[in-house]
């Protein structure tokens, strides 16, 4: 309705028709996932569905849009209930950023808690908000029927803006009709996560897409319907003193009493806990993705309270940029939205219509791949719509991210794969050519931390080699120490004495001379092991760390990059 400002007060016209488009199509996708339940009990969503029917690309390209639209559904979820905040209290308008990554942390911290306590958190604001909405809905809906379809405003608002175009234009009408279609980007969200429910688990499932979709036509229908009756326009989002649509429908039916600041806080924290949808599904989404190898394995991983947590990092890391970048302004997060939710719609009802077709058994096949081919059609028409009304408007950004998801999947996926490749051995042990490694130990000076890395070399070969790398203005040497507290102890033990090897530093560089010997040492014995014992200090606390040089963590990420399977590091902690 925004987007038909231009139109003045006849946009509320068309706006209702558009809104009646948006509700038939809503039908049809209503009727397709219900289907999709039924035929996926353990989890429908549209990256299972089109993997397992469509194949590996069209997956891949319905989990990248499923990934961008999650993210996408947390940030306009947020902002669109910042929003309301800020048209109940315009002084907090500058700080609409800083209030969304409040909302954004909390909704982070309430969902670590675990499933149990984020529903519980949830239960009151979701029934407040659908409470308080009907009441306008039915209030205002009531005064229009007694005042013969004229009612008057309880409250005056700011008139809506003269006409500045005289007639609706295909593309006007494209772009309002892609923009509304952003209201449907929740229904995967029930498809996705049918094993939450307990049994019956498809009933259950089905029953509460269809109190969802029932709820969201009547405040839909209902909002379409006040904004007429009370000749209501939605205000520029860019001006001072800017209100929401809602804010401005309560005004006119209710005034601005105690039952408008407490619609508004509903609506504030109904739609910032809408971000919710994005929470409960993007790490099952990621943890199904990762399970097939495109995505790093942390996102399998269950957290201390058996929730994905690396899942609720990921979005909620994602979700601030997006808000950031977009300075927490719905209206300008919408043309972004809607396109990856009716992408992975097409694609799931596609492959709905290959599974059923693949159920030869199943007595009412065709009649189930008819009702999921006509909802891929439907959404599928709708997608094109989408990206090409929205695509000047910041859609080419999605349209972009969709295929760079997709290769960053593919080198995942192809790293995994060699891994897999290059570990597989089903040979027995081969116990051939064993022999002791030879022990390196890099050592500044005589203390505690060396001496349990010579005992434990002791343990491990008998050719062990002490490297200290000393330079021109260093005091004292580690020869001073060598004999009376190294060399003496071994000989009378009659254990193998260790080598000791200075090099030269005129620069006092440390790492690069140890890194050639252990490098030149290993070549000069081939098929032998070097293992380099690296004592290491670990402080209590992590701030400590700042305290102390940090060259062993600098030599063990040379070694593991510059080595090869020969270089064994080991390291050897020493607790404070």
């Amino acid at each position: 309705m925004t987007l038909l400002i231009p139109l003045g007060i006849a946009g509320v016209e068309y706006g209702w028709r558009i809104i009646a488009a948006i509700l038939v199509l809503l039908t049809i996708v209503y009727f397709s996932y219900r289907q999709t339940i039924a035929a996926y009990p353990s989890g429908g969503g549209s990256y299972t569905v089109a993997t397992e029917n469509l194949g590996e690309k069209p997956g891949l390209l319905a989990a990248a849009a499923l990934m961008i639209d999650y993210i996408l559904t947390a940030a306009v979820g947020i902002s669109a209930g910042v929003t309301a905040l800020t048209s109940a209290v315009p002084r907090l308008q500058p700080h609409t950023l800083l209030i969304c990554l409040v909302i954004l942390a909390l909704l982070a911290i309430v969902n670590l808690r675990g499933v149990k306590d984020t529903g519980t958190a949830f239960i009151l604001p979701t029934f407040l908000f659908v409470g308080t909405l009907l009441t306008l809905i039915a209030a205002g809906m009531w005064k229009t029927v007694l005042t013969g379809g004229h009612p008057m405003p309880v409250a005056p608002v700011p008139p809506p803006l003269p006409a500045t175009v005289g007639a609706l234009g295909t593309w006007m009408l494209l772009k309002a009709f892609a923009s509304g279609c952003a209201a449907m980007t929740g229904v995967e969200a029930v498809s996705n996560g049918v094993m939450a429910f307990g049994e019956p688990r498809v009933k259950r499932a089905q029953r509460t897409l269809t109190v969802i979709i029932g709820i969201l036509m009547v405040l839909l229908f209902g909002i379409a319907y006040l904004a007429k009756a009370y000749r209501v326009m939605p205000m520029e989002p860019d001006i001072t003193g800017y209100q929401s649509l809602l804010s401005l429908l309560v005004t006119v039916v209710f005034g601005r009493g105690w039952f408008y600041y407490l619609t508004m806080g509903s609506v504030l924290l109904a739609l910032a806990l809408s971000a919710n949808t994005a929470f409960a599904d993007f790490p099952r989404l990621t943890r199904a993705i990762a399970m097939h190898d495109y995505l790093p394995h942390v996102f399998i991983l269950r957290g201390r309270r058996l929730l994905y947590s690396h899942g609720i990092y990921a979005l909620t890391g994602f979700t601030a940029v997006i808000l950031i970048l977009f300075r927490g302004v719905t209206d300008r997060l919408i043309p972004l939205y809607a396109i990856g939710a009716f992408l992975a719609f097409t694609l799931s009802q596609a492959g709905m219509v290959v599974h059923w077709l693949k159920m030869e058994k199943h007595p009412g096949r065709l009649w189930h791949a008819f009702v999921n081919g006509f909802g891929a059609v439907a959404t599928g028409i709708t997608t094109i719509i989408v990206l090409i009304a929205k695509f000047t408007a910041g859609a080419w950004v999605t349209a972009l991210l969709v295929p760079t998801l997709i290769g960053i999947m593919m080198v995942v996926k192809r790293h995994y794969t060699r891994v897999k490749r290059e570990m597989a051995d089903m040979t027995p042990l081969n116990l051939a050519n064993l022999e002791e490694p030879i022990v390196v130990i890099p050592m500044a000076r005589w203390d505690r931390i060396s001496e349990k890395a010579m005992r434990f070399g002791l343990l491990l070969s008998k050719e062990m080699k002490v490297v200290h790398v000393h330079s021109d203005d260093e005091e004292g040497s580690l020869d001073e120490a060598w004999d009376k507290f190294i060399r003496a102890p071994i000989k009378r033990e009659g254990l193998p004495e260790p080598e000791l090897v200075t090099i030269p530093s005129t620069y006092r560089f440390i790492i690069g001379p140890l890194m050639d010997y252990i490098l030149e040492l290993e070549q000069k014995n081939p098929g032998r092991k070097v293992a380099v014992l690296l004592p290491e200090l670990v402080v209590r606390h992590w701030w400590e760390n700042a305290l102390h040089n940090q060259r062993v963590q600098l030599l063990k990420l040379l070694l593991l990059l510059k080595g090869n399977q020969r270089i064994v590091v080991v390291n050897i902690p020493w607790y404070l």
